[in-house]
């Protein structure tokens, strides 16, 4: 079999510290998980990357794969020393039913399984609707998260209420305590911490805590300016149309974004929407419009 170089796995140095080990893992797990992850292997690659973190955050299997992996490299042809692995059994999966990779299998042996000393964080990413934000409330997601079954790892679905926060923003995290990832019958779980990001909206595109509308008007409202009815958050509102407005013209309404702390605003947009000229009379406008602006908006093109 060919012998695999966790550190490189991991992404840090083999001098790493158990700090920069448990940041890298963090991270690594967080991009190759398959509910986040769009690469093709990261169900693989995840398994991958909780194999390597068993190994190197154990201080007892890092000091004996150091030991016996000095002399090797990544792809190199492996065979460790007859019943090398026997000292880290500790029962669980049996013969042929471990969830590690034949390396790790023949580092260690069939059924090795650290009883975590400590707990682990699983993380995870969630698309909400943009009124969970705006007013708050509970939202139910189906997460997959790791846990250790019958001595292997899986991924094992989990349907949970969260109370969301009134006024989170996209990037954030929720904090659920005791809802991890547990890798040991005795052991305690970890904390789960909920990334949250918006699905699109009908109406309102969030950035930070500033809300976007795009607000059609007619070249006469654009142009005179006029008084007209515009959707917001908290209810339809009467917005000044400034008169010389054009197109892509923002109007901010304070406050009137995501009610964070301190609240975002609300910008409007302007877009032009032009009639359609479907008919004679519509037509006959659009001429008489012309000869009495004559208007050539490409000047500025030189042409």
């Amino acid at each position: 079999m060919e012998y695999k170089d966790y550190y490189k796995v991991m992404g840090v140095a083999r001098d790493a510290t158990e700090a920069q080990i448990k940041q890298a893992y963090r991270k690594l797990a967080r991009k190759y998980h398959p509910d986040v992850s769009k690469e093709k292997d990261a169900e693989a690659r995840f398994k991958e990357v909780g194999e390597a973190y068993e190994v190197l955050r154990t201080p007892e299997k890092r000091a004996a794969y150091d030991q016996l992996g000095a002399n090797y490299a990544a792809g190199q042809e492996f065979r460790p020393p007859p019943d090398w692995g026997a000292g880290f059994e500790t029962g669980g999966a049996g013969p042929g039913r471990s969830s590690h990779s034949d390396f790790f299998d023949a580092l260690f042996g069939a059924a090795a399984r650290e009883r975590s000393r400590d707990t682990e964080d699983h993380h995870a990413k969630v698309m909400l609707d943009l009124e969970a934000s705006l007013k708050g409330g509970s939202r139910t997601f189906s997460l997959r998260v790791p846990q250790i079954d019958d001595g292997h790892l899986t991924l094992k679905e989990r349907v949970l209420n969260v109370k969301v926060p009134k006024g989170i923003l996209a990037g954030q995290t929720i904090r659920l305590a005791g809802q991890g990832a547990r890798f040991s019958a005795e052991g305690a779980a970890g904390d789960l911490y909920i990334e949250v990001d918006f699905q699109p909206h009908p109406l309102y595109k969030a950035d930070g805590r500033d809300l976007y509308l795009e607000l059609p008007v007619t070249p006469w409202e654009a142009a005179l300016g006029a008084s007209v009815k515009a959707p917001t958050p908290g209810g339809t509102v009467d917005l000044k149309i400034p008169p010389g407005s054009h197109a892509g013209a923002k109007l901010r309404l304070k406050g009137r974004g995501i009610p964070a702390s301190p609240p975002g605003d609300l910008y409007v947009v302007l877009q032009i929407a032009l009639p359609p000229a479907d008919d004679d009379r519509a037509r006959a406008a659009y001429q008489a419009m012309a000869a009495a602006m004559p208007f050539n908006p490409r000047t500025q093109l030189g042409v």
